[in-house]
C-alpha cells in the first residue's frame, strides 16, 4: 500500500546575508519526504541548521529557494488566503517553554490566542470547554486554566505549548526541540505524551532533536545534519543498527550505555579536524576536514561519477577518488548511494 505523502521538502535552502560578501550558509539544499501519520526525526550537533530547517518549513524564515509542498502546494507561494489555512494545519512546538509562552498571558488566554484568530468558536463558554479539553487531554487540570506561566515547571509549561498547539486540531506538527529543555524524567513523559496524542488523533510529527536515544524512540524515520546538509537518511532501526556515514557513528557512539562493564569496552569516536564556518563552506564534501580516510582528491570538488554502488563492497578504500561522502540510504534496497555536491 502506497503511503500518503504530506510533507515534501525539495533542495531546501536558507542563507543569512551578514554584509556585503559574507552569507552564512544554514540550510544549504535539503531533500526529504514525511508520510502522513509517521514522525520523521532530524538530528544533528548544535549549529548543524536543524532548527532553522523547521522554522523555514513552517514559513517563520523565507526560503532562500527551494520547494516546500504541504498537502500539495508549495507553501512559500501561498495568498494571504491560503497561508491562513496553511498554519491552521501546520503548527510548531518550541524548544523553551520558558520563553514561547507570555508571562502576562494566563494558560486559558494562551491556548484561546489562535482559536480566536481563525474563529473557531462563536462563543466564550463552547471555547472554554474546549481549553478545558485541551488540558486535560496533555495531562493537565481546569484548575490550571487561570493561572500564569511563571506559576509551572518546565515540564508543565511544555506541556501548555502543546496544548496550545493542538488548539486548532492540526494535521502536522513540528517538535523544535521540545525536550532539549526539561530534565531527564520530563523528557521521557513529554515523548510518551506526544506518542499517545499521535495515535489518537492521527498527527504527523517533525521531531527535531540532538539527543538520539529520545529520537529513536519515537521516530519513525531519521535524517542526520551536519552543516546545513543531510548527510544520512533511513528509517531509526537501520540508522541504528548499521550506520554509514562517519559522522553518524560518531555521534552514535557518544549516547552512554547504562553497563558499566560493556561502556568501559566499547570505542569511542572522537572527530578530529577543524569544523568548517558555515559562512565560507568547503567546496565537495563538508565533512572531509573531520575525517581521516577521506580520498585526497576529493578536496577538488569534483563532482560525483558514479552514484550508486552494491552495499557488500561499498567500502571507503573502494569508493573512487573522486567521490564525496555525503551518503544518502535507501533502506528498503541493499544499495547506499552517494550524494551529488
Amino acid at each position: 500500500m502506497n503511503k500518503q505523502v504530506l510533507l515534501e521538502v525539495n533542495q531546501l535552502k536558507k542563507h543569512f546575508h551578514l554584509g556585503k560578501d559574507s552569507t552564512l550558509k544554514a540550510v544549504d539544499g535539503i531533500s526529504f519526504q514525511v508520510n502522513k501519520g509517521e514522525t520523521f526525526g532530524i538530528v544533528g550537533e548544535s549549529g548543524c541548521g536543524k532548527s532553522t530547517a523547521g522554522r523555514t518549513i513552517i514559513g517563520l524564515y523565507d526560503s532562500t529557494d527551494g520547494e516546500v509542498i504541504f498537502n500539495g502546494k508549495n507553501v512559500h507561494n501561498l495568498s494571504e488566503k491560503e497561508r491562513f489555512d496553511f498554519h491552521k494545519n501546520m503548527q510548531m512546538i518550541f524548544q523553551d517553554p520558558y520563553a514561547s509562552l507570555n508571562p502576562r498571558s494566563t494558560v486559558s488566554e494562551i491556548i484561546a490566542e489562535p482559536m480566536e484568530v481563525h474563529g473557531l468558536y462563536s462563543n466564550k463558554q463552547e471555547r472554554q470547554e474546549r481549553i478545558y479539553q485541551l488540558l486535560e487531554d496533555v495531562g493537565l487540570n481546569r484548575d490550571h486554566a487561570n493561572r500564569y506561566p511563571h506559576e509551572f515547571s518546565g515540564g508543565q509549561r511544555q506541556r501548555i505549548g502543546i496544548a496550545r498547539a493542538l488548539a486548532l486540531d492540526p494535521e502536522f506538527i513540528i517538535c523544535d526541540e521540545p525536550i532539549s529543555a526539561l530534565d531527564v524524567s520530563v523528557q521521557a513523559q513529554v515523548v510518551n505524551l506526544l506518542r499517545r496524542l499521535q495515535k489518537e488523533k492521527g498527527l504527523t510529527y517533525l521531531f527535531i532533536a540532538h539527543d538520539l536515544s529520545m529520537v529513536k524512540q519515537i521516530s519513525t524515520r531519521i535524517a542526520v545534519m551536519y552543516l546545513g546538509h543531510i548527510v544520512e537518511l533511513t528509517s531509526s532501526r537501520e540508522l541504528y543498527k548499521n550506520p554509514l556515514h562517519p559522522y553518524t557513528q560518531a555521534l552514535l557512539s557518544a549516547i552512554p550505555i547504562p553497563d558499566p562493564d560493556v561502556e568501559d569496552k566499547r570505542e569511542r569516536i572522537l572527530l578530529k579536524g577543524e569544523l568548517p564556518s558555515p559562512i565560507n563552506p568547503l567546496s565537495g564534501c563538508v565533512f572531509r576536514t573531520r575525517w581521516k580516510h577521506v580520498p585526497k582528491s576529493s578536496r577538488n570538488g569534483r563532482r560525483l561519477r558514479k552514484a550508486i554502488m552494491l552495499r557488500a563492497i561499498c567500502t571507503i578504500k573502494k569508493i573512487l577518488a573522486t567521490m564525496t561522502i555525503h551518503q544518502w540510504r535507501q533502506p528498503d534496497k541493499k544499495v547506499s548511494r552517494y550524494e551529488y555536491c
